[in-house]
């Protein structure tokens, strides 16, 4: 048993410090030791027994791109190119939104002005078929008239001949000298009654 220790000289003296306190290391009251013991690990033990948390990595924070400069961080260029089609077809479609919506606007007005228009129409149509109305009934009473001056012109003019027959008589015939004058006077007078009635 003794060749498994190495064989110490007791003379070295790194190997027994000197006495502190005067007092020899075998009159403590701990056992001395000639062997250091081995140094124990720091880390605090989990009390967590399951192999699954204790192999579980710890959480890692994603970094936002703000806090790290665009030349650590750089994207790729596909994606910027998608961006800037995604950007450019959400600018077409609400420009043909707008462009939609404008139409709309002015097909509604053109509908607004032409239901009015026809409401004018209307008015103006039946304002023309009174006129034409009207016009018809003038040209009935016009034609009427006419015909009425033109019977009045005719009396006119019987009622002319017969006085100028009378004034004939009486120039001719200052006095009732002759029987036969009496009754040619007689048919003369019938003739303007015959006038004067159709006159009336």
């Amino acid at each position: 048993m003794l060749s498994t220790f190495p064989a110490v000289l007791f003379s070295d003296s790194s190997l027994f410090p000197p006495f502190s306190g005067g007092f020899p290391p075998w009159d403590s009251h701990e056992p001395p030791f000639l062997f250091h013991p081995p140094p124990q690990d720091q880390e605090p033990v989990s009390s967590n027994t399951s192999g699954s948390e204790t192999s579980k990595p710890p959480p890692e924070i994603p970094n936002s791109g703000s806090d790290e400069p665009s030349w650590k961080n750089p994207k790729p260029l596909g994606s910027i190119i998608d961006e800037r089609k995604r950007r450019r077809m959400i600018s077409n479609r609400e420009s043909a939104r707008r462009s939609r919506m404008r139409k709309q606007r002015h097909l509604e007005n053109l509908r607004t002005q032409l239901n009015r228009l026809r409401t004018v129409n209307e008015e103006l149509t039946n304002r023309v078929r009174w006129v034409v109305h009207q016009d018809q009934l003038f040209r009935r009473e016009n034609e009427h008239l006419r015909s009425e001056a033109v019977v009045l012109r005719q009396r006119l003019w019987d009622i002319r001949q017969v006085l100028l027959v009378r004034q004939l008589q009486q120039q001719l015939n200052p006095s009732p000298a002759w029987p036969c004058n009496n009754n040619f006077t007689s048919t003369n007078e019938g003739q303007l009654i015959t006038h004067q009635s159709l006159i009336t």
